[in-house]
């Protein structure tokens, strides 16, 4: 979680690796971000879990807007739903959420407004409560009147 902003004691730069430690357990529990311990390489984590720690990561460091780009794209169904359930916490938190994705249900089921680009230029904005998917295919395919 700390890569390039590594908390030191000062006055020499030595990590201060038990502070690291109590923040990455409070911020996974708070997130409910399932890892065996704050200790684990991202190696040694399922696929899921390492979305998990990228979404606390960028949590611990943003505080009004989070980018996530295919936050789901190489996941399972539990993994997933595990990802959707951080996002909804997210989204409690009153932190904007921009989640760039092809999959039309996942940006229903997490949106509360969809914003269709094509070739770079917006296309338009709906509100996920007043819009359908046929309209949002228009929009991404070209067909909209």
């Amino acid at each position: 979680l700390f890569l390039g902003r590594e908390y030191t004691k000062s006055p020499i730069p030595l990590l201060d690796r038990k502070r690291m430690i109590k923040e990455t357990e409070a911020l996974v529990k708070e997130l409910d971000v399932r890892i065996p311990s704050a200790l684990s390489t991202i190696s040694d984590l399922s696929g899921g879990q390492r979305q998990g720690v990228a979404i606390a990561r960028a949590t611990h460091w943003a505080q009004k807007l989070i980018l996530l780009d295919e936050p789901t794209a190489a996941l399972g169904v539990a993994e997933t739903a595990r990802v959707e359930s951080i996002i909804e916490s997210l989204k409690e938190r009153n932190i904007a959420i921009f989640i760039i994705s092809h999959s039309l249900d996942q940006v229903f089921r997490l949106s509360d407004n969809i914003c269709v680009l094509r070739q770079g230029v917006q296309i338009g904005v709906r509100e996920t409560s007043k819009t359908d998917k046929n309209e949002i295919v228009s929009m991404i395919t070209g067909l909209s009147h």
